[in-house]
């Protein structure tokens, strides 16, 4: 009997992770996981983990005002960006490279379905990945000096050093998972309706 490749979400749907479908895809159970997936594999400051969930709304924050205006389509495709973490959790970086390519075809898979299921290209047009990876990398740096011990060099070299109007009045929130998941499906719910 071949191992289970399918995990059963709160909403009842089982989700395929050989062969993700866009009808196996709800936003409530995105929202949870991510609201339960610590960044940094934890080591961060604070009385509560800082979430993906979080980190995504901060994401779309940044790429929101690095391009003032941009379709709400694109902006949702921010709040996603990371949502196939929603099942297989956030691996830093060295631990994405040990595990090799089959990790980076899951998420690939994933992402095309979460797309699909949001009314968004299964595959992002190279501008938008790459300005809501910009956006990725200026999160990346204000949690890294911030709340997950780095020194500003440090961040800098690894994440590039934001631009000091991208960030201003900029803050990282550690809230409990139930108020960051509401939070978030709050957001996509206003972004999705901002796109019909």
């Amino acid at each position: 009997m071949p191992p289970r490749a399918w995990q059963r979400m709160l909403s009842g749907r089982r989700l395929d992770l050989l062969d993700p479908t866009p009808m196996d895809i709800e936003v409530e159970d995105i929202a949870h996981g991510l609201a339960f997936v610590a960044r940094w594999n934890g080591q961060t400051r604070g009385d509560w983990p800082y979430s993906v969930a979080e980190h995504s709304l901060l994401v779309e924050e940044i790429f929101s005002r690095q391009h003032p205006g941009i379709a709400p389509r694109w902006r949702l495709a921010a709040v996603l960006h990371d949502a196939p973490e929603y099942v297989i959790g956030d691996m830093i970086s060295p631990v994405k490279a040990a595990v090799g390519p089959g990790y980076g075809e899951l998420d690939l898979r994933l992402t095309a379905a979460v797309h699909l299921r949001f009314g968004l290209p299964a595959v992002l047009p190279a501008p938008i990945k790459k300005a809501i990876k910009a956006a990725d990398k200026v999160s990346a740096w204000l949690e890294a000096v911030r709340i997950a011990g780095f020194q500003e060099a440090e961040a800098d070299k690894l994440f590039g050093k934001p631009t000091p109007a991208v960030i201003q009045k900029l803050e990282i929130r550690l809230r409990p998972p139930a108020e960051v998941r509401a939070d978030y499906v709050a957001t996509v719910a206003r972004l999705l309706a901002a796109c019909d």
